[in-house]
């Protein structure tokens, strides 16, 4: 059977990659398999748990229910992006400190979600948090030790950006 297959050319964490694909593939796949990034976790793919949650253009986005042809000319960010081993994101930092992971197969799509809102909030309620964290299922721990994760990172952010979190 013949499919039909696109170029595809998409900016993943500041450099480009194109590959042949077809139509049907996923951007999590595209991400995963032509990128070699598998820090985006597939759960679900029906877009419900969150564990494959990205920035596309600075918005999260779940990356089971797009193709990877709609990424095309985009720019994608992936939890390889945040940090290094050398130096973490104060989220990631926040979240080893405080425990905000268990198995951290969500993890991933968590902190990718927690980045975006934290750009737009700087200063989040916890109550603020929970309602960002509500596209996102963790089947291992509770969200409390995420939500004390984020606001220490949130300050973190404030305090290394004048007041801005970035």
């Amino acid at each position: 059977m013949l499919h039909d297959t696109f170029i595809v050319s998409t900016k993943i964490n500041e450099r480009v990659v194109t590959a042949t694909v077809e139509a049907r593939v996923s951007l999590s796949d595209f991400i995963r398999h032509e990128a070699g990034l598998t820090g985006t976790h597939v759960g679900c793919e029906h877009g419900f748990c969150g564990s494959c949650t990205v920035l596309m253009d600075g918005e999260p986005v779940r990356a089971c229910l797009l193709f990877a042809v709609q990424a095309e000319g985009r720019s994608v960010e992936t939890v390889e992006s945040l940090g290094t081993e050398e130096k973490l994101h104060p989220l990631q930092t926040a979240f080893w400190e405080h425990h905000g992971l268990q198995c951290g197969f969500c993890t991933p799509g968590i902190l990718m979600t927690l980045r975006a809102y934290l750009e737009a909030k700087p200063d989040p309620s916890a109550d603020e948090i929970r309602e960002a964290l509500a596209g996102n299922l963790c089947r291992c721990t509770g969200y409390q030790q995420m939500i004390k994760a984020t606001e220490a990172a949130a300050k973190t952010l404030r305090e290394n950006n004048g007041g801005a979190a970035a």
